[in-house]
């Protein structure tokens, strides 16, 4: 290795066992995809027409290459041990040309030590370019990193928490274990062979690899499972273990809005769905894969998604969160009178959205919904979505807020499947979502309910919810307009109440014993288990969900 780091034309040679164009991106005319085998020199360089990382036999003479890349704009990947991929954009060549297609590089090695080496340099190349471009002096040891999109809109401390998190196989198997969810999206790509059979794909936000693997074991052509979190090295190991499918898959460590690809995809893949449809906001991230990676016209899995929301009655899930303040009532709690906290700890609780699965009779109106099409949404419409609510209630209650799910639609060429979180269905990991007002309307059967819930994306990865809810005049005069009842909150999607194995007081039946119900609030809670005597007696079915 030869390394001269402050000269003008400074350089750096490592020996490389053979560098070659990966099959997959070659064009059906190619004979071979094999540039150059060893032994090779790979080149890092600088001069007047800027940084850049060359290929060369070794008899050949600095001067002559066999390929160049431009480290502005490369990235470089590890796909195996002693594999790498290098990746950079390429202009067209003439004015007709489309910047829709990168260049690829495989470059093998000897040994591990060799590639980690080599890597350590091309990051140190990289940097010193950002560095250079910044314009900006730096402080010893520190690097300039240019920001993408997402830095510039979400907190450092929220992404590093949020990587974290998916980077666990605990939280991954969760996922994998919510059998309707990856069933469905099992069904929903071999069901679709058609529209994988070989074509390129692209798993945003790949996880574990599951979805790359189904879309392999359907016939793609080739995968790139892009993963931004510390779960692209276990998705490696288990693409790996499993080699017939593995072949056909790269799995690039990064985010969706930095990583560049050698070729456009023919379909995207993705499971960005947080509580609520938009919690975590990947859905932007899809959104932005869509048009930094998906040809014209191409194809979507989920191709649309739809918010659902009903008003609801729930008495004993007031009075449970109503409760929960009343510690704050204590005039003497250890010679302390807590009660001037009283009402700020009231409001507080009902700030928190409520996670868990409900009894569909619990709904007081047949359900109405917002769709979000995903193949021609833009990302900026994502960041505040406003929702008109109208309902018209079927009895006379009390209205305790808001409930909410969703369902994503695969919009395949042979078969159409949703996949729901509908109260009633069966129960997934995301459960459902309830609103709570903190001061509940009274409402007539056939009462109009009226009101608006706006969701305002906020740099926590999530949303903060400004719900209202009104009842419109009843009986004569009521053609007049006005509202009778106004009731609003605040909450924060980021922050919900995790209902769902805590203690449901709903009323039981007369031969059922209190310790029967003690032993059942020790499972977690599911869709069924809210079912029987019930709290509001209704026989209300969801009309405004429709059954897919």
């Amino acid at each position: 290795m030869e390394v001269s780091l402050q000269h003008k034309h400074k350089h750096q040679e490592f020996i490389c066992a053979s560098i070659s164009r990966p099959s997959s991106f070659l064009s059906p005319s190619s004979s071979a995809s094999s540039l150059q085998s060893g032994p090779l020199v790979a080149r890092f360089s600088a001069d007047s027409h800027g940084p850049q990382l060359r290929f060369r036999h070794e008899t050949e003479s600095p001067a002559s290459y066999t390929a160049c890349i431009c480290l502005r704009s490369a990235q470089l990947f590890r796909i195996g041990p002693t594999e790498s991929m290098c990746v950079s954009e390429e202009s067209g060549t003439d004015k007709t040309s489309e910047k829709s297609c990168s260049r690829a590089i495989a470059i093998g090695f000897s040994t591990e030590d060799e590639s980690k080496a080599f890597h350590s340099a091309f990051d140190t190349w990289k940097n010193e370019v950002n560095g250079a471009e910044s314009g900006a002096p730096l402080e010893n040891g520190s690097l300039a990193v240019p920001k993408s999109k997402f830095d510039d809109k979400i907190e450092i401390a929220s992404a590093k928490m949020y990587f974290h998190y998916y980077g666990q196989l605990l939280h991954q198997q969760n996922m994998l274990q919510d059998y309707v969810r990856t069933g469905t999206y099992y069904a929903a790509v071999i069901e679709n062979r058609v529209d994988f059979l070989g074509r390129v794909v692209v798993d945003v936000g790949a996880g574990s690899g599951i979805l790359s693997l189904f879309a392999a074991q359907a016939g793609a052509k080739h995968v790139y499972a892009v993963e931004a979190s510390e779960m692209a090295e276990y998705a490696r190991r288990l693409i790996a273990g499993n080699p017939s499918l593995g072949q056909r898959i790269t799995v690039l460590k990064g985010k969706v809005e930095e990583v560049e690809l050698p070729e456009k995809a023919d379909i995207l893949i993705s499971e960005p769905m947080g509580t609520l449809l938009v919690n975590e906001r990947m859905l932007e991230t899809y959104v932005i894969a869509r048009d930094r990676f998906l040809v014209h016209n191409g194809k979507m899995f989920p191709t649309m998604g739809r918010i659902h929301m009903a008003p609801f009655s729930d008495e004993f899930l007031f009075v449970e969160i109503a409760n929960k303040a009343l510690f704050w009532q204590q005039q003497n709690y250890y010679g302390v009178d807590l009660t001037p906290l009283y009402g700020s700890a009231f409001q507080g609780y009902f700030t928190q959205p409520v996670v868990d699965a409900f009894d569909p009779r619990l709904l007081v109106a047949p359900a109405i919904f917002h769709t979000l099409d995903f193949s021609c949404i833009k990302e900026e419409e994502l960041y505040e979505v406003d929702i008109p609510l109208s309902f018209i209630a079927s009895i006379g209650t009390r209205v305790h807020g808001l409930a909410c799910w969703f369902d994503v639609l695969f919009n395949g060429s042979s078969v159409q499947r949703w996949l729901t979180t509908a109260p009633g269905a069966p129960t997934t990991h995301w459960y459902q979502l309830r609103c709570v007002l903190s001061q509940p309307i009274y409402v007539m059967a056939g009462q109009e309910i009226a009101g608006n819930l706006r969701m305002v994306a906020h740099s926590s990865q999530s949303y903060t919810l400004y719900l209202t809810m009104s009842a419109k005049m009843w009986g004569a005069g009521a053609e007049q307009g006005g509202m009778i009842q106004t009731s609003s909150c605040k909450l924060d999607l980021k922050e919900p109440y995790y209902r769902m194995s805590q203690p449901q007081a709903y009323a039981w039946a007369q031969d059922q014993q209190p310790h029967q119900m003690l032993n059942s609030q020790e499972m977690p809670l599911e869709s069924e288990d809210v079912a029987g005597s019930g709290l509001t007696g209704l026989s209300l079915q969801n009309q405004g969900h429709q059954s897919n």
